[in-house]
């Protein structure tokens, strides 16, 4: 099965939302990237965020545009400098499961599924776009199958 890992939305800063909701930049991209993952034919069984409010935000956008049966909800170890070790072997490959989370956490965990280190870069997130992989067959491996970006370049 796929997991989709997404960065949220753009935030606004400290001084004007101290919880950092967000955007209205950020709201608009993460409603064109759901739609256009909708128009895709995303399907996903569920989406965990880290409860962070822009991550929920952006979590409630795509819940709203894919419809997972599961929901969203908030889930523990998705926070920008948690444990991704910890997490990936919670992760269960047999459901299409979509992850919204913050850097540097997501890229982490990108480069331990995919290279098996963290410290091994593979890709460069955007605020709300979302990075598809698949788990190779016989292996503890991911592969990237696709990204979905607000912006190229």
């Amino acid at each position: 099965m796929a997991l989709y890992l997404v960065q949220h939305g753009k935030a606004l800063p400290k001084e004007i939302d101290p919880e950092q909701g967000l955007s209205d930049e950020g709201r608009a991209e993460t409603e064109k990237i759901a739609a256009a993952a909708r128009k895709r034919g995303v399907r996903i069984a569920r989406i965990v965020q880290s409860g962070k409010k822009r991550a929920a935000q952006t979590a409630e956008i795509f819940a709203a545009a894919l419809q997972p049966e599961g929901g969203a909800q908030k889930g523990d170890g998705l926070n920008p400098l948690d444990d991704v070790t910890a997490f990936a072997e919670k992760i269960d490959a047999s459901e299409n499961l979509m992850l919204v989370g913050h850097l540097p956490f997501m890229e982490r965990l990108v480069a331990l599924l995919v290279t098996g280190r963290i410290d091994q870069p593979v890709l460069r997130f955007q605020n709300s776009g979302i990075v598809c992989l698949d788990k190779d067959a016989g292996s503890d491996r991911w592969s990237i199958r696709w990204t979905l970006f607000p912006r190229i370049g």
